[in-house]
């Protein structure tokens, strides 16, 4: 007999938040003007960390349709070999499902935010995550991640649905 699952809301993303999960990409102090003065630039947002086993940065669009919520959570992937970052395109919100890093995931520990539409994630290496999540319409993400030799995707299959997503308001 299955319990009833937990309940999983998402908080708002923050930079300390999501501290021990990865980067939160978005435009927020400045590094100053470049190009005479015509562009502000906001440097150095993210760890990208691609290297490993003779990885190469992979950079790529995303176009991602709305799951139905609420969300069971049943499994979770992390990229053991490098990080992965996703940006929308367009100020899509979207949701992020993440547990700390560990040889597998700690169903206490998963943790829910919510973008602003104008914040993107970067996963550190080893995080486990949920499948992107596009909130509301089909979005379009930039991805940047790894591509090379070597397994870089686990997946944990939970032995129930013992969380479930629940739209934020």
């Amino acid at each position: 007999m299955s319990a009833t699952p937990r309940s999983l809301f998402a908080e708002s993303l923050t930079a300390r938040a999501f501290a021990e999960f990865g980067d939160v990409v978005e435009a927020r102090g400045s590094s100053g003007l470049i190009n005479s003065g015509t562009t502000r630039q906001f440097g150095d947002l993210a760890g990208i960390d691609v290297a490993s086993e003779g990885g190469r940065p992979c950079v790529s669009i995303y176009r991602a349709t709305p799951y139905p919520l609420p969300l069971p959570i049943r499994m979770l992937e992390r990229h053991p070999l490098g990080s992965q970052l996703f940006m929308p395109l367009s100020g899509e919100r979207f949701l992020v499902v993440v547990a700390p890093a560990a040889a597998v995931p700690d169903r206490a520990a998963v943790r829910a935010f919510v973008t602003d539409g104008h914040q993107g994630v970067n996963y550190r290496r080893g995080t486990w995550h949920h499948p992107l999540i596009a909130l509301a319409g089909t979005g379009e993400f930039l991805v940047i991640d790894r591509s090379g030799p070597g397994s870089n995707c686990d997946e944990f299959q939970f032995d129930d649905a013992g969380l479930e997503l629940q739209r934020p308001g």
